[in-house]
């Protein structure tokens, strides 16, 4: 009787969305990031272009946040991930946020976002959509990816109201690893 309880319980977790944890989204750890491209960028040295955050970043530390929404958490996310980048300036760590979906429906709450949060270090930028080659699950409302030297060190997915403090604390402990590594 209990290994058929157990049994029927891991088959609804699975089936219910939700309660089998995370999405899978973005490059996983120890893929390479899949390379270029170019959002247009509404924060920072290059405000209103088109440019390539990956290729600004380089072989840097990174944290690439690619959101389908704005919520109180995901601008927590964003402060924290700010905070963190100004104090380790001496590991150079690079972030950007880039919201996908509509550019022009965006640009305004995006900048308002990081006006709010009085982002400084966090590139923020819209993109109707992640490339392909990104493999960004249309389900993940927030996929968060810590790169260095473009291999993925820690992967972050999470469907729409799943982002929450414990998640950011996660997110902000495996940035601590790696920022420790050499």
């Amino acid at each position: 009787m209990r290994k058929m309880t157990f049994a029927v319980l891991v088959t609804l977790l699975a089936l219910e969305p939700g309660l089998a944890g995370s999405v899978q989204s973005g490059p996983q750890v120890g893929q390479k990031i899949p390379g270029p491209f170019c959002p247009l960028n509404l924060t920072g040295p290059e405000a209103g272009q088109h440019s390539c955050l990956y290729c600004k970043y380089g072989p840097r530390p990174v944290v690439m946040i690619m959101a389908r929404e704005i919520t109180p958490a995901v601008a927590r996310l964003l402060a924290m991930v700010d905070a963190a980048t100004k104090a380790n300036s001496e590991a150079r760590l690079g972030n950007f946020a880039v919201f996908l979906g509509d550019p022009a429906r965006l640009s305004v709450p995006v900048k308002q976002l990081g006006k709010s949060q009085n982002l400084s270090a966090c590139v923020l930028a819209v993109a109707p959509a992640a490339p392909d080659s990104y493999a960004i699950a249309p389900e993940a409302a927030v996929t968060v990816v810590l790169y260095r030297q473009a291999t993925t060190k820690a992967n972050h997915a999470f469907r729409a109201g799943e982002l929450d403090d414990k998640a950011i604390d996660a997110i902000l402990a495996d940035l601590g690893k790696m920022l420790s590594e050499k």
